[in-house]
């Protein structure tokens, strides 16, 4: 799926109401589908919590590499992934990217599904 067509949670949280509130229609329900299918990977889910258990709650794209076992170019890519996602920020400091989760970005999914 190109990376493109996932949606910021921003956007999703404007169109959908938790899905035990009411009937999901059907764009929303492709939406928050969307947005899952960036957390559906074991890669994404360990790099979310690496970042978050991080120093400071921001880790460096070269401290995710190699404890990942991916390559650098694998990693960039699911790291992108959640950015546009909504899931992670990114900010560049000389040649190097940093990452920090997004507060309140799982508890937004979170909440979507458990009805909170």
């Amino acid at each position: 799926m190109p990376v493109a067509e996932l949606l910021p949670l921003a956007d999703l949280t404007a169109c959908c109401e938790p899905i035990t509130r009411d009937a999901i229609s059907p764009a929303n329900a492709d939406s928050l589908s969307r947005t899952l299918k960036a957390l559906a990977d074991p890669a994404r889910i360990r790099l979310i919590s690496m970042v978050a258990a991080h120093e400071g709650g921001e880790a460096c794209v070269c401290d995710l590499t190699e404890p990942l076992g991916l390559s650098q170019p694998t990693v960039s890519h699911h790291l992108r992934i959640l950015v546009d996602s909504g899931f992670l920020t990114r900010s560049k400091r000389g040649t190097w990217a940093y990452y920090r989760l997004v507060p309140g970005s799982l508890a937004t999914v979170s909440g979507l599904l458990a009805g909170v």
